[in-house]
């Protein structure tokens, strides 16, 4: 669901940004005439006859007003991101331009902020011993690439327990979770072919996309009727100019989108895709562990049938508590990538310990270990994820997502908000991730909260006393549950999908 904001709201987060602009104006003024001294990165002066390198108005927002609120990014975290994490403390004595560390550790902070769904990422215990063997093993890198001395049989080890654990034939890994998706994608589609993406699909989607020169066509976010309208008028009218068919037609989604927290709406996409003979690509990076009754991702959560997707790709980086992505899906398509994608011809090897940790999880998600530890660990982010959802909407706030979905986006609308909300609790011990424009509309700034196993009940009632005292001092309960204009897909008339 996406509720939509009281109208009062959103003008006053357009008067904010338009001040905003104005003082940033007027400021740019007093720095052109050295009434202001400028931090900023300027062209010098032997170089004014060149092509400027640095574009003055591209970084007007950076310079005007991320900066006041820099402080709330990129702060250096000292410990594991378990459930708890250790911050270092850091100030500036210019308005974020630059900043120094004061030598005090914050401590204990609650994370809300990290990917960390099953709690696998925490430091060292006695049940980590293998990866600590293959470290002494194998060493900490790989040097090569897997064409050439860079595949170990810790390499085929993961990739066979990644087919099984997704019920396909074959999968590869590789050693970067951003370019399994901007490397891969372009060895899979071409001139010729046409992508239909998701609005909302992330940067490494977006990226491999136009890396690929096949033609991209958006569609509404997870709204089934535009994508198939998109479909029928590829199927009718082909390519641009020549109305020649379109050698592939690759329908690009998201499992759980990172921004939104909404689920893909898998079985009618699944359906069209069925019939117009096109193929599906799904990015599980937020999903794969997530959800689904054993971890397996939308399709298990969904009880539908492996051969139903084309390409499954996903990320360790997430519930894994490790790095790098995969592509899973037919044997055949396996092999052709292990040949053709530049990731796995350029890029090195993923590195053993790496592996080794993601072997661990896999094995632990699957009971292969002996224990219950990973089914548990599922249940008990199902239940977290339910708890934290639930609460959130008694207090009122506006939230995005699905109520199954672990990463819950809490509206915050204006920028000032979003300064405010993150710095407030860092003060109360809880560490959050606050987000705006560019990386969401304008208007629709948020705080990201993404929901662990590790959490504990109380952990969460901390945190959400603190968003409940917020909600208060930055009068953030504007929640009304009104209906957005975003269309929920099963309130509109399917007048193709039905045949």
């Amino acid at each position: 669901s996406f509720e939509e904001a009281p109208l009062h709201v959103l003008v006053f987060t357009y008067m904010g940004y338009g001040i905003g602009t104005l003082f940033g104006y007027f400021r740019d003024f007093l720095r052109n005439w050295g009434i202001e001294k400028c931090n900023a990165a300027i062209e010098r002066e032997e170089q004014k006859d060149f092509v400027p390198l640095y574009q003055d108005f591209e970084n007007f927002y950076t310079r005007n007003l991320y900066m006041r609120i820099r402080d709330n990014w990129n702060r250096p975290i000292c410990s594991a991101p378990g459930a708890h994490f250790d911050v270092m403390e850091r100030v500036s004595d210019d308005y974020n331009w630059t900043f120094r560390f004061t030598g005090r550790i914050i401590k204990d902070v609650i994370n809300m902020g990290s990917y960390n769904f099953l709690g696998l990422a925490v430091k060292y215990n006695e049940s980590m011993r293998t990866i600590k063997d293959v470290l002494e093993t194998y060493g900490s890198g790989v040097a090569s690439t897997r064409h050439e001395m860079g595949t170990l049989d810790k390499h085929k080890e993961l990739e066979d327990l990644m087919a099984k654990f997704l019920n396909v034939e074959a999968a590869m890994v590789f050693g970067m979770g951003f370019a399994t998706n901007s490397m891969n994608i372009p060895a899979l589609v071409g001139k010729g072919c046409l992508i239909l993406s998701d609005e909302l699909n992330h940067a490494s989607i977006v990226l491999g996309a136009r890396l690929s020169g096949a033609t991209i066509r958006p569609f509404k976010h997870n709204n089934i009727q535009d994508l198939e309208k998109l479909l029928r008028d590829a199927i009718i009218y082909g390519q641009p100019r020549t109305r020649r068919a379109w050698k592939k037609i690759l329908i690009l989604v998201e499992g759980i989108y990172s921004m939104e927290g909404s689920i893909v709406n898998l079985p009618q996409i699944v359906a069209l895709k069925k019939k117009y003979k096109a193929y599906l690509y799904v990015d599980e990076a937020h999903s794969i562990g997530a959800v689904g009754p054993t971890g397996r991702g939308v399709r298990e959560f969904f009880g539908m049938d492996p051969d139903d997707v084309d390409v499954y790709m996903g990320t360790f980086t997430k519930s894994f508590g490790a790095s790098g992505g995969y592509i899973a899906g037919k044997k055949e398509l396996v092999d052709y990538l292990r040949v053709h994608s530049h990731s796995a011809v350029y890029a090195t090897s993923m590195s053993p310990p790496i592996a080794e940790q993601i072997i661990r999880s896999l094995k632990l998600i699957m009971g292969l270990d002996g224990t219950t530890q990973g089914l548990q660990r599922i249940r008990q982010l199902a239940k977290n994820t339910k708890y934290f959802r639930e609460k959130l909407k008694e207090i009122g706030l506006i939230i995005y997502g699905n109520d199954k979905s672990p990463v819950v986006p809490v509206l915050l609308y204006m920028p000032s908000k979003v300064a405010a909300f993150a710095r407030h609790m860092l003060d109360r011990k809880i560490g959050v991730v606050v987000v705006g424009f560019p990386a969401t509309p304008l208007a629709e700034a948020r705080a990201r909260f993404c929901i662990s196993a590790a959490h504990t009940r109380e952990m969460l009632d901390t945190v959400l006393e603190a968003i409940d005292e917020m909600g208060d001092l930055l009068h953030l309960k504007y929640s009304r549950h009104r209906k957005s204009a975003r269309p929920v897909l099963n309130d509109e008339m399917n007048f193709e999908l039905d045949d």
